[in-house]
């Protein structure tokens, strides 16, 4: 049995393989580019009402994926939000239908730069159009549209997939029930595009990166991306959260070594996240994605105000912030509340007091996850849904 804070659960089953959608049309980027043929991995779990009015769509961070829970194939490891998802859990599968899909230019199966193109029968390496957070919800419209699902209950996602929330909620308002970004922004700062383009230019200065054809000449920029990892690993976390789980306590060892191996704990920490990453991460979607991540921004989008993209908005929001997450601080947040607030959306806000960081949002949060639930109830509420079952004594 695996303890978590409030829940005691037995350890998840293995995930089930991911469905494939080919898309039966090119997909026209917002670049201006066309791309074709499209596919998207996916993965449900629960069950889609007569009404079809029960779905949640979960968008992932940059380096999830579809696997939201049971044990992911190349991993081992629990999904990442298998604490909150299931039968009985936060997110329901006994009461909403659970869609998720792999971003397009990901590297779980959806296109992107690992996959063939059709032009050349090779890799797409650096040939595949560059893609934005516009894009990835694009191609998950249409996979709604495959599943019959003119409107979904929720939107949901943290970090980057806040971004995608946010962008289901401007783009398509009229499908969107309700929409809950979490530990997000509006837009990308500069200090998170500057981490993301040192993680980019250790990748590409790792000589096995090959100018981006590695998987043609079967190379692997491995530590370039480990380096990536590690560098934004270290935003993911809180200086509490570090100082706590680490300090400066030794490795291994009982004194200095004067030398350049890990002596600290933190070292072989970091070491330890960004050798396991590139064993289920593709260099160049790494590229990729922190490149959509940047471009990223509704402001601007709207001639510099926020308030413009959600003029005349039908969808209630919830909007989650950590006190401790310097990557996405919670005035970003707040800033969004008071966009939506110009425009007398329906607009809720918590945020939640932590010392974990930005990673707060995958962790056993028990404030966060009770904010979660009682958001979801009234909105099922409202919408005419099935009220929660009482929890088992």
């Amino acid at each position: 049995m695996t303890t978590l804070g409030f829940v005691t659960q037995p350890a998840p089953p293995a995930a089930a393989p991911s469905l494939i959608l080919t898309l039966k049309d090119p997909l026209v980027l917002q670049s201006g580019v066309t791309l074709s043929p499209v596919t998207v991995a996916y993965q449900t779990y629960g069950t889609l009402n007569a009404a079809r009015s029960n779905c949640v769509l979960l968008c992932h961070a940059l380096t999830m994926d579809q696997y939201v829970v049971g044990v992911h194939p190349t991993t081992g490891k629990a999904g990442w939000w298998d604490y909150l998802v299931g039968p009985g859990k936060v997110i329901d599968t006994e009461r909403f239908f659970v869609v998720c899909a792999n971003v397009l230019g990901g590297c779980m199966g959806s296109t992107g730069p690992k996959e063939i193109n059709p032009a050349t029968g090779k890799p797409w390496g650096l040939d595949f159009p560059v893609i934005t957070i516009r894009d990835m919800v694009a191609s998950q419209a249409k996979l709604l549209d495959h599943l019959g699902i003119e409107k979904v209950f929720s939107v949901i996602g943290g970090s980057m997939g806040a971004m995608q929330v946010m962008e289901w909620a401007v783009r398509y308002p009229h499908r969107v029930a309700s929409a809950i970004p979490v530990a997000g922004s509006y837009r990308h700062s500069a200090q998170n595009i500057a981490f993301h383009e040192v993680g980019r230019q250790a990748i590409m200065a790792d000589p096995e990166w090959a100018h981006g054809n590695y998987l043609e000449e079967q190379r692997n920029p491995k530590r370039g991306l480990a380096v990536a990892r590690m560098a934004a690993h270290i935003t993911y976390l809180s200086e509490t959260a570090l100082q706590n789980k680490f300090g400066r306590r030794l490795q291994d060892r009982e004194a200095l070594t004067y030398g350049f191996d890990a002596d600290f704990q933190v070292e072989s920490y970091l070491r330890h996240q960004g050798y396991t990453f590139v064993d289920r991460f593709d260099a160049n979607s790494y590229l990729y994605i922190t490149r959509a991540m940047d471009y990223f921004d509704l402001a601007q989008e709207n001639d510099g105000v926020l308030a413009n993209a959600f003029k005349g908005t039908p969808v209630r929001f919830c909007l989650i912030s950590f006190s401790s997450d310097w990557l996405f601080p919670t005035e970003e947040s707040r800033a969004i509340v008071r966009a939506l607030n110009a425009v007398a959306a329906n607009v809720s806000f918590v945020e939640v007091e932590s010392d974990k960081g930005h990673d707060a949002f995958l962790l056993d949060e028990p404030e966060f996850h009770q904010t979660l639930q009682g958001f979801i109830d009234g909105v099922a509420e409202i919408c005419g849904l099935p009220a929660r079952a009482k929890e088992k004594p």
